[in-house]
């Protein structure tokens, strides 16, 4: 997809499609004026029919309209002009787009450069514009005998405002676009089945990263290699599969050697049966998507060589499937974790935390600046925030107060909850240091207080993500998400 920032009335932007906002009632933005005048109230004849309202989402096409070099004009509803935001903004152009992709029209132009956000400035606006525009192009085929057709549109363009600096406008197109691209890296692996997506597999992409972008370097562990570094968490999980764990650690060097690193731990469990605590067989075949913390990482790391912020970055992806087997792990088995804690592991289905704590140990080396692990840890976070929030706990706030904000200004949002120290005792073992577990109540908070034994030495987050990494039933797919949020958080730090 090609962006690029168009000046000129919208009633002469040569293109296939040109899209204008119409406010609740029939209130015309500048641009839709504009044409309405050119086509002899062609807009104005629709809203007075009310057959067009400007509600927030509605499209609608009037196509081969007169006096106008486009061949269709798209009306966007935009809502209550006084109203539009961020949300409202991104509802609009997502729809917009959509109905786009029905016309199957090469080149469509957005003009929207009277448009004011409420919370939000104009560059923000092209950002976002790219960033959907890149989401809504995206099409799953790996597996399919017959293909879907690529989007018929090629190019997308936005008018400036006013007095614009075309540059940062067209800085702004390329970030979303970026931004776009790790998403739907990240969909995409999280959408293949678990007999392409393996550890293997993971870590061939990683390799490859490594390979196409020069300010990358990947290096994986295998299970011998982690063996002698004392993980024996980590393979714990991995011991019923056919498949190797592998160890994937991506450094980005994007400032001095010396510079304290920016981490991402990913957890990578390619296929979850829940092991000997076998899950009920309905709707396993979504446990493929147990590996999006995994995705994410690769999704943003892929961003940030294209991004190239003056920071260094590491990525690690903790890579198993849990299966069961005669040689796999058993409920009352007792494990060493890399940092010599001992686990009791009382549900082998609670595997994501074995893999990380073990990651989370690793990372220490690198002496970090922060810690963000990313999981499809609990159901107990799709129970509390459905689809919509990810789960943010933090040993730090100031690192949580970050996070939370870069949710809000990049739309993939997060919520706090405690990690208070009397969540502690519920993890207490007769017989080792700590249980993998702890109980049926406060399932989120627990899982991260397992973590936090392992990170006490760090500035560190945990994002939950077993809601927001996929949808099920009809839309049943990987999202992408947090890379967005992730993306604005490492875009806002200095080295």
């Amino acid at each position: 997809m090609k962006y690029s920032v168009k000046a000129g009335a919208a009633e002469k932007v040569s293109a296939d499609c040109v899209a204008v906002v119409v406010f609740n009632k029939g209130q015309l933005s500048a641009e839709a004026q504009s044409i309405d005048a050119t086509t002899t109230k062609a807009i104005s004849k629709v809203t007075a029919s009310e057959d067009f309202t400007g509600k927030l989402g509605d499209t609608l096409v009037l196509h081969n309209p007169s006096g106008v070099t486009a061949k269709r004009v798209l009306l966007l509803g935009a809502g209550e002009e006084k109203k539009l935001g961020a949300l409202q903004a991104a509802k609009m152009l997502k729809a917009g787009l959509k109905a786009a992709g029905k016309l199957r029209a090469a080149s469509l132009h957005f003009a929207l450069g009277s448009l004011q956000l409420s919370d939000r400035d104009y560059p923000w606006l092209a950002t976002r514009l790219a960033q959907e525009a890149e989401t809504s192009s995206y099409r799953y085929n790996e597996t399919k005998s017959k293909k879907s057709p690529p989007p018929a549109t090629r190019s997308v363009s936005l008018s400036p405002p006013s007095g614009a600096q075309r540059k940062k406008l067209e800085a702004a197109l390329k970030n979303g676009q970026v931004i776009g691209r790790g998403i739907n890296n990240a969909r995409q692996l999280g959408n293949l089945p678990g007999n392409i997506c393996t550890p293997s597999y993971l870590a061939e992409q990683a390799l490859e990263l490594g390979t196409k972008q020069r300010a990358i370097t990947t290096r994986v562990l295998s299970e011998k290699q982690m063996a002698r570094l004392g993980m024996d968490s980590l393979l714990s999980v991995s011991a019923g599969s056919d498949q190797e764990a592998k160890l994937i650690i991506m450094h980005y060097k994007g400032a001095k050697t010396d510079s304290k690193p920016y981490v991402l731990v990913g957890k990578g469990i390619t296929f979850d049966t829940g092991g000997i605590s076998l899950k009920p067989g309905a709707a396993m075949d979504e446990m493929k998507f147990d590996m999006c913390g995994a995705a994410s990482v690769l999704g943003t790391m892929t961003a940030v060589a294209e991004l190239k912020p003056a920071i260094n970055v590491i990525g690690v992806i903790a890579a198993a499937e849990n299966m069961p087997s005669g040689r796999a792990t058993k409920p009352g088995d007792i494990v060493t974790s890399m940092a010599g804690k001992t686990i009791e592991i009382l549900n082998t289905d609670a595997e994501g935390r074995l893999v990380l704590c073990d990651a989370l140990t690793y990372v220490e080396r690198f002496k970090p600046r922060t810690v963000i692990d990313i999981a499809t840890l609990t159901g107990a976070a799709v129970a509390t925030f459905g689809n919509h929030a990810t789960a943010l706990l933090s040993n730090d706030q100031k690192l949580a107060n970050s996070l939370l904000e870069c949710g809000e200004a990049s739309l993939d949002r997060a919520w706090q909850l405690p990690l208070w120290d009397e969540y502690q005792p519920l993890l207490s073992s007769n017989f080792a240091d700590i249980a993998n577990i702890g109980g049926p109540r406060a399932g989120t908070i627990t899982a991260a207080c397992f973590l936090s034994r392992f990170t006490e030495k760090q500035k560190w987050a945990h994002l939950d993500i077993a809601g927001s990494a996929w949808f099920s039933g009809a839309q049943k797919g990987a999202t992408g998400r947090p890379v967005g949020l992730l993306l604005e958080y490492l875009l806002r730090q200095k080295a």
